[in-house]
């Protein structure tokens, strides 16, 4: 049976034991449905083999030749990782459009007895809904951004915010990304389509009568672009401001930063990059810190020198409402939490 979803909250509450993706490997890692496991019917070498024998020699020969490697890797599938399940076991089971992976996948658990069903469109109809979501509806909340100059905690704020009941969409986590010029993770960025997929299935779960906490960002966030509709609703946002003194901010970027500031030779070439933004004194005074080791001084001429007067002008582009400026003496346990509880109090009264 072929199951047709209309939006992605039908997608998100569907109550199937297991989604399986057949799709092979390279796609899965690009996108794939909430909560899905990959058990690839065609691997990704099999995928492009059989294709070249579509278009290069006949369209008879690559099906009898994926048939077969389809039924081999299913069989395997079902040997090793699906055994276990007992006669009433509930998956459903996608592929790229709904057509012959994921089919011959259904039909083969199907005959085994357990109630399989296909998704009607496969992975092409989870992302139409996606785009549909992000790019042509209104988003139905009502979002507040957290602001403040580099180096305020924002990130931090959110978590909290998040731990005492607040609704919170946390961009640079969904992002894998600090969201600044020196703000790369370990792990790399997720596909646009995924960083997609991730921040329609956290606003579809959310309460849309309950406002959503999102910290300002720029349209980019690293290599991520933020999709249309949530950054309109990001630079209409009422924002909340954080202060707090340059040292403080400096003592918790150093803190907060230092597997970046350590990476001397990625930071020289980062930094050399901004000689078309500022000065070329300016620049060789960073480079310089970096040979000294400075990494507090490297920081807070950043700070004053770059940051602050780039957030500035990105402010003012936007001319967004401030509604509250919370100012803190530092930005230790203490400050932060009170920050987020007077944060959250604010939340429920928008």
């Amino acid at each position: 049976m072929a199951i047709h979803f209309t939006s992605l909250s039908e997608i998100l509450d569907q109550d199937y034991d297991c989604v399986i993706d057949v799709r092979s490997p390279a796609e899965f890692a690009e996108d794939h449905w909430p909560g899905a496991v990959n058990l690839p019917v065609l691997d990704n070498e099999e995928r492009a083999e059989v294709g070249t024998i579509y278009v290069q020699e006949s369209p008879f020969l690559a099906r009898k030749v994926g048939a077969a490697k389809v039924f081999h890797n299913a069989a395997d599938h079902v040997e090793q990782r699906l055994s276990h399940h007992p006669g009433s076991w509930r998956p459903l089971v996608y592929c790229w459009r709904g057509g012959q992976r994921s089919g011959s996948f259904t039909w083969l658990l199907q005959q085994i007895g357990w109630r399989a069903d296909v998704v009607e469109g496969g992975y092409q109809s989870y992302r139409r809904l996606v785009n549909d979501y992000l790019y042509k509806a209104t988003l139905p909340h009502r979002f507040v951004a957290l602001d403040g100059y580099t180096g305020t905690a924002k990130t931090e704020i959110l978590k909290r915010v998040a731990s005492l009941g607040g609704q919170v969409l946390d961009l640079e986590e969904v992002a894998h990304h600090r969201g600044s010029l020196l703000g790369d993770f370990s792990t790399p960025q997720p596909s646009q389509k995924a960083f997609e997929s991730e921040i329609a299935g956290q606003l579809a779960r959310m309460n849309a009568d309950r406002a959503v906490l999102v910290e300002a960002e720029s349209s980019k966030i690293g290599a991520r672009i933020i999709p249309p509709r949530l950054w309109a609703g990001m630079k209409q946002a009422p924002r909340i401001n954080i202060e707090a003194p340059v040292a403080a901010r400096c003592q918790y970027l150093v803190a907060g930063y230092d597997d970046i500031l350590s990476n001397s030779d990625m930071l020289r070439d980062r930094l050399d990059g901004l000689r078309a933004h500022r000065s070329n004194a300016v620049v060789d005074g960073w480079l310089q810190l970096i040979a000294d080791g400075d990494k507090p001084g490297l920081t807070a001429a950043l700070i004053q020198q770059h940051y602050d007067p780039a957030y500035e002008t990105a402010r003012r582009a936007i001319g967004a409402e401030v509604v509250r400026t919370l100012r803190a003496d530092d930005l230790g346990e203490g400050e932060l939490d009170r920050l987020a509880a007077e944060i959250l109090q604010e939340l429920n009264q928008l």
